[in-house]
């Protein structure tokens, strides 16, 4: 067990002040920042912010018509971009008109036509350049057909009712329980928050990310080690079984820990002062999020971890040199990628036949059940089944690799075949 805990904690020290693996967490920290940063950054270069954006429109009074008075008292809904800011004066002659339009503090202004009936009379649009923003424009139009209503429906309407005829409607989104039916639907229904969907790719891409690059690293720095013929001094201190689930735990341990420096790296993007809104924005709501996708996803992490380090580490140990195993590894990390690909092109469709069976699968079960968990519709017994799936055939990977691991560290030269494993497998015993 001392031996144990020494190979742990230098593995963990030595491969947490690689280069490697500093600069790729650097690269990924600084390309978190800057994607959670990149509408401060935009507002930044324009140099102006929403506020200052607005349009200054003038509106002419002189027709004596209520248009242009209900216009000038129009307000934009609440949580609408207003982006123009409508201002009446008497005349297109008035001296404060005339000298916005100069300055440019004033894009343009409206005028009415004669009216010809109930509703706005034909409105007119003077600037320099005679053209009109699309944004502006779209703020106009919603503006008069507000106006227009009013005009329309005076002394029918009260003010209250022609409000209420503008106000949004807003439509909620509610995710029925596949067992639900006649009336306990109803008591069954669940809401689907987007804040579920943020973690559950987030969760994807993190455990993704950390389980290829720390597979790859214990299977590198055993590559290293047999290729140096360090391998024949390590053997004479430790076990080749004890060396091994060091090197696992030891590299599981710098996963984690980058793991942790991400999500801290998140958290602290999201506390900065222009960030604060970014939640409200997106419409994301912590306290709506499923926490069991935490947990789970933690469960999950560690059982996927260990089966990929595992079949990484008995790769590892039959590669003689370190030009070979990109070829090595290749397999284990085509398994990876489909472990990736199949829940990440199935967030739209968490309930699909393929990811259901994918979630049995040992080798696709920790992403593909991570994502039924946290947006789609699993039974306890699912997951229950699902995770046992994965722990037998972690016990009986660590078996095989074990007995790889163990004959193919000291197996020198060319790449040994399968047969020749088998062979050295079967002397084996443990």
């Amino acid at each position: 067990m001392n031996k144990l805990g020494t190979i742990i904690g230098f593995t963990f020290k030595n491969k947490a002040r690689t280069k490697s693996f500093t600069v790729t967490t650097l690269i990924i920290v600084l390309l978190i920042t800057i994607g959670m940063n990149i509408p401060y950054f935009i507002d930044k270069f324009n140099g102006e912010d929403k506020a200052a954006e607005a349009a200054r429109i003038g509106v002419v009074a002189d027709s004596g018509i209520p248009a242009a008075e209900l216009l000038t008292a129009y307000t934009a809904p609440e949580g609408s971009d207003n982006k123009v800011t409508l201002e009446s004066f008497p005349s297109a002659e008035d001296a404060a008109l005339v000298k916005g339009l100069d300055e440019g503090d004033i894009e343009g202004y409206l005028t009415f036509g004669t009216a010809g009936g109930e509703g706005v009379p034909p409105v007119t649009y003077h600037s320099k350049d005679g053209e009109l923003d699309q944004d502006v424009q779209m703020y106009l139009q919603t503006a008069l057909q507000q106006v227009n209503t009013q005009l329309i429906a005076e002394g029918k309407l009260t003010p209250e009712e022609v409000t209420a005829m503008f106000a949004p409607v807003s439509i909620e989104t509610r995710q029925l329980s596949g067992s639900a039916t006649g009336a306990d639907t109803a008591a069954q229904e669940e809401e689907d928050s987007p804040i579920n969907f943020v973690i559950v790719y987030v969760l994807l891409m993190l455990f993704f990310l950390s389980i290829m690059l720390t597979g790859n690293m214990i299977a590198a720095e055993v590559t290293a080690e047999k290729s140096s013929r360090i391998m024949e001094i390590l053997i004479t201190s430790a076990s080749p079984l004890t060396q091994m689930f060091g090197k696992v735990i030891g590299v599981f341990l710098v996963g984690l820990m980058q793991i942790g420096i991400l999500v801290a790296t998140i958290a602290a993007n999201l506390l900065l002062p222009h960030n604060a809104g970014v939640l409200a924005d997106f419409d994301l709501d912590l306290s709506q999020m499923n926490y069991g996708i935490l947990v789970y996803g933690l469960i999950l992490y560690i059982l996927g971890f260990f089966l990929y380090a595992l079949m990484y580490a008995a790769v590892g140990s039959i590669v003689s040199r370190t030009e070979e195993l990109g070829q090595a590894t290749m397999p284990v990390m085509m398994i990876g990628f489909v472990n990736y690909y199949i829940p990440t092109f199935s967030v739209a469709a968490p309930d699909t036949l393929l990811v259901k069976i994918a979630s049995f699968v040992p080798f696709t079960s920790p992403l593909s059940m991570l994502l039924r968990i946290g947006i789609g519709e699993v039974e306890v017994w699912e997951i229950a089944l699902s995770l046992v799936i994965l722990v037998v055939t972690i016990l009986f990977f660590a078996w095989l690799a074990a007995k790889i691991y163990r004959t193919g560290v000291l197996m020198y030269g060319k790449r040994p075949s399968i047969k020749e494993i088998r062979k050295a497998m079967k002397a084996y015993k443990f």
